[in-house]
């Protein structure tokens, strides 16, 4: 990790879009911009809670691990998303672990000024809670999707999720490129399981793949092995 000299648009996060136009100078002077390289840790679970983050550039994934070898990967996070607010509770620890998954910038507040931030601004904190709101939901439906849904449901139901969230690159691939490893730990799956399903969706010509970009050739048919209307 490197700290960067300040560097926000005021349009990226949150913080800067909602709070208060007289909060700014303070936003300016309270942020800090640090860059991480790939595979860098912004934090680590079980680790005290010092801070948020807010994704300035690149992205990274949200994740638990319970052994040496096994992880589950919660959300990826991308330019103004929020991570580590987890953590802010009545015990303030990280519950996981972000690491980033190319070089990443983020934009930081210590836990006082993000406090203060909230306790002075309205629509910063209404936003927040519909951000936990939206969370605890799709945490859910995660929940539900790993205890009902065939593997072949859950890659689907993650490649339309990561499409729409990273939408499409030049070449027609989803915008965000994903080992078939963190794949695999995003959908609940073992590695082999996730290349061999990833083979028949190539067959069956439901996705293209070229190196670890992916791109949805057949939305409709992806849509309903996930069991959700068309144009979702």
């Amino acid at each position: 990790m490197k700290k960067d000299k300040p560097g926000c648009d005021t349009q990226t996060c949150m913080v800067c879009r909602l709070c208060m136009k007289e909060w700014l100078p303070a936003v300016e002077a309270g942020s800090k911009h640090f860059t991480y390289r790939k595979g860098q840790e912004l934090f680590r679970e079980g680790d005290p809670v010092k801070g948020i983050f807010f994704i300035y550039k690149g992205s990274v994934k949200v994740h638990k691990h319970w052994d040496e070898e096994k992880e589950l990967i919660l959300r990826f996070a991308r330019k103004g998303d929020i991570v580590g607010h987890r953590g802010i509770g009545l015990q303030p620890v990280y519950p996981v672990t972000a690491t980033a998954l190319e070089q990443v910038t983020v934009c930081y507040f210590d836990l006082v000024f993000w406090e203060a931030s909230l306790k002075v601004n309205q629509p910063l904190l209404y936003e927040l809670m519909l951000f936990y709101a939206r969370e605890l939901q799709e945490s859910e439906r995660k929940m539900r999707n790993l205890a009902h849904m065939p593997v072949k449901g859950r890659i689907a139901q993650a490649l339309v999720s990561l499409e729409k969230q990273f939408g499409r690159n030049e070449n027609g691939f989803i915008g965000f490129t994903l080992s078939r490893q963190d794949l695999a730990s995003y959908i609940g799956a073992t590695y082999e399981t996730t290349f061999r399903i990833l083979q028949e969706m190539i067959q069956e010509h439901l996705v293209v793949i070229s190196g670890k970009e992916i791109a949805i050739t057949d939305e409709a048919r992806l849509l309903r092995l996930c069991g959700l209307p068309e144009g979702k």
